[in-house]
């Protein structure tokens, strides 16, 4: 019996495009997913200002854009997702720090082709569940 009280609900095509760009990376990569309710539809990929295997920042001139271009085509910005290379998929204490200001679903992936989404309730990380579809992005 699942404990999830929220899902992320994400197609194949884009998970596996996200988890393939990880996987090649040197670098953490980093984005939005866009969508309505909890279905996401796009994926945003923005570049790291750190170009570091550790840990991210989204360049901000495309944090803008993407914000501009979610709400051009009324989506909303469901979840950020990241990588992470050589641990497991779950939020470091930078992450945490980030979840504070972003209170939206985390996905974090690594570079072995794990992953887990996250968000903070009342202060505390609980896992969402992320229910991947066959449907094209």
């Amino acid at each position: 019996m699942s404990d999830f009280r929220f899902s992320l609900v994400l197609p194949k095509s884009i998970i596996e495009e996200i988890l393939k760009r990880a996987s090649s990376s040197p670098v953490e990569i980093c984005g939005f997913l866009l969508g309505r309710g909890n279905e996401v539809s796009e994926v945003v990929f923005i570049k790291n200002r750190l170009d570091s295997p550790v840990e991210f920042e989204m360049e901000p001139e495309e944090m803008l854009r993407a914000l501009e271009y979610a709400e051009n085509r009324g989506l909303e910005i469901l979840a950020i997702f990241h990588s992470h290379l050589s641990c497991l998929p779950t939020p470091s204490g930078k992450d945490l720090r980030g979840m504070n200001l972003w209170p939206v679903v985390w996905l974090i992936v690594n570079s072995s082709g794990k992953y887990k989404a996250w968000k903070l309730e009342n202060g505390k990380v609980v896992e969402v569940e992320v229910k991947i579809v066959n449907r094209s992005s």
